[in-house]
């Protein structure tokens, strides 16, 4: 039983790259939308509005909203950890990787690509008409991603320390990224030894473990 967790900057291909691989394995995917159906369960139904704001300085002194934040992520984690506890699961984003640092069976991975090229790749989404859209997207999208990990975690968002594996798909395709990832989980091998932290050492909410059961067995019926 092994998991993957995969951060990544907007227009690197990230999200494909984590698709293919969770297909390729027979792994489960799960995106924000997962964890976000899996929240609204309970009644977070702000928890997408929260990543993409952060508390500014009068906030900082509503306890509610303060309590409310530390509520959602709270939620967030556990329901991280319940997914990876289940098992075979492909995360990507929403800070998993902070969430299962220093597991030995879970592969942390990065991916990126140079920022013209992610430019690039922004413009080409049919949405974006004009080239200068394209910039101010993937800049947005950065800065939210930062801000959260960083507020969230206190850890460096792009910091490789912080993964197994960094994988520039400025220079490694798509398709060769997801066949590295393939092996290394494969390869991945996890030493016997009492200290040594893995997904079963992990609490996890038993409720969140049946809403994550249940989402799965569920998605299986509609595929």
């Amino acid at each position: 039983m092994s998991v993957i967790t995969i951060s990544r900057e907007f227009g690197s291909e990230g999200t494909a790259i984590a698709e293919k691989t969770a297909q390729a394995l027979g792994y489960h995917f799960a995106d924000k939308n997962t964890l976000e159906k899996i929240l609204n369960e309970y009644g977070l139904m702000e928890f997408d509005r929260m990543y993409e704001t952060l508390p500014g300085f009068w906030d900082r002194f509503d306890a509610h909203r303060m309590e409310r934040r530390l509520i959602l992520v709270e939620m967030l984690n556990k329901t991280i950890i319940a997914l990876a506890r289940h098992g075979n699961m492909v995360i990507v984003g929403r800070g998993g990787f902070a969430v299962l640092e220093g597991l030995a069976d879970v592969l942390h991975v990065r991916v990126q690509a140079p920022l013209q090229l992610r430019i690039r790749r922004a413009v080409e989404q049919p949405s974006i008409a004009e080239p200068s859209r394209g910039e101010m997207l993937v800049a947005e999208n950065d800065r939210i991603q930062k801000a959260f990990i960083e507020s969230i975690y206190g850890v460096k968002w792009d910091s490789a320390k912080n993964f197994d594996l960094v994988i520039d798909t400025g220079k490694i395709s798509p398709d060769m990224a997801s066949e590295w990832l393939v092996e290394a989980v494969k390869a991945l091998k996890v030493p016997d030894l009492s200290g040594i932290r893995t997904l079963a050492k992990l609490g996890v909410d038993r409720i969140l473990a049946s809403a994550v059961e249940d989402f799965f067995k569920c998605a299986k019926v509609h595929v």
